[in-house]
């Protein structure tokens, strides 16, 4: 099996070859400019959008929130929702049940009622005035038939018919005459058209080709070879530019870098570090443990004032309103070996601790 060859690519003709470098030279001129502009505006827009645009955004709709939906949100929560809910019970109780009470207690026996009379009285009347339609509409056709419908059948076999045939006949002559007519105006109509046909072919349509065939078309390809070339040109100038521009924007961030970012850092790192070490340790720790000192001091007078006002309040409630009920005594401590005052010695008592029950 032979292998397939790749098609040769296509010769470019000289017009292509001594048009592109000159339109390349020009566009690149002309484009980087326009990308170094067009990629500092998209930095700068990318540096508002992350530090103005958004936080601004989103001031905006909690600020939308806050004066649009929240108000309606309310309004329809404790406002409309209730306001509906009273109209919903007013509405049931002043329409449905009244509806209802008035359907079940008044149209109800009135509809029964109806149907009586329609079963008992209106049916039998229909009855007999169907029986009485009947009748009449038997009697109307046949008068109908002896009178309308026998004299039309005659008149149209008798005399509209041969009328009919005589008219179909004129029709017929005045149809091929019609005919003969027609065919005689397109003839005539025809002669003409081709005549004016070729007239205008001769006269306009010829020219018109060869004047597209030998110089619009021609024209065109060079005009379509010279759009291609500067849109190619376009294309490679804006890449080109690309990377120019994405040079230039690393040497100046490398320049800001090493003139501002690295001298800022060498001076937060060298000076300004140690000494707000220096500052916290002699000034800031020192001061902060004598705060706290303070407020510890501060809370325990302030704990040990609310105990005293407490028991005071406690012991002048309770001098003047006695001991609450329910309260529980505290227990007396008492000695063991002595007795107590109610307790009076019998033969079969002993005040020792080793023969007491």
């Amino acid at each position: 099996m032979e292998l397939e060859k790749s098609p040769a690519p296509a010769r470019e003709g000289c017009l292509v070859v001594a048009v592109r470098i000159p339109v390349r030279i020009v566009v690149l001129v002309l484009v980087v400019p326009v990308r170094m502009v067009w990629d500092a505006l998209v930095v700068t827009g990318r540096f508002l959008n992350h530090t103005v645009l958004r936080p601004l955004g989103r001031a905006l709709l909690w600020v939308g929130r806050a004066v649009f939906v929240w108000p309606f949100v309310g309004l329809w929560r404790y406002l409309l929702v209730p306001l509906g809910k009273a109209l919903l019970w007013l509405g049931n109780v002043l329409l449905v049940l009244p509806a209802l009470a008035f359907y079940r207690y008044v149209l109800t026996p009135l509809g029964h009622a109806l149907g009586w009379l329609y079963a008992r009285v209106l049916t039998p009347a229909g009855h007999l005035l169907a029986a009485i339609g009947a009748a009449l509409w038997t009697g109307l056709v046949w008068l109908g038939r002896y009178l309308v419908v026998l004299p039309s059948a005659w008149l149209y076999r008798w005399v509209l018919t041969p009328l009919g045939h005589a008219l179909v006949r004129c029709g017929r002559a005045l149809l091929w005459c019609g005919k003969g007519l027609v065919w005689l105006v397109s003839t005539i109509v025809t002669g003409i058209g081709m005549v004016l046909y070729w007239t205008v072919r001769i006269l306009l349509v010829l020219p018109a080709l060869a004047v597209w065939r030998r110089v619009l078309v021609p024209v065109g390809r060079v005009l379509a070879v010279v759009a291609r070339e500067v849109g190619a040109a376009l294309g490679h100038a804006w890449r080109v530019a690309g990377h120019v521009s994405l040079a230039v924007g690393r040497f100046l961030a490398a320049v800001f870098r090493w003139v501002f970012v690295e001298p800022v850092r060498w001076v937060y790192r060298s000076v300004l570090t140690p000494v707000g070490h220096a500052v916290r340790a002699a000034v800031l720790r020192p001061a902060a443990a004598a705060a706290r000192a303070v407020g510890r001091a501060g809370r325990q007078a302030l704990a040990a004032a609310r105990a005293s006002v407490r028991q005071a309040r406690a012991d002048i409630r309770r001098t003047l309103f006695g001991e609450p009920a329910g309260t529980p005594k505290e227990p007396q401590l008492t000695h063991r070996r002595e007795p107590t005052g109610g307790e009076t010695r019998t033969l079969g008592s002993s005040t020792t601790a080793l023969t007491k029950d």
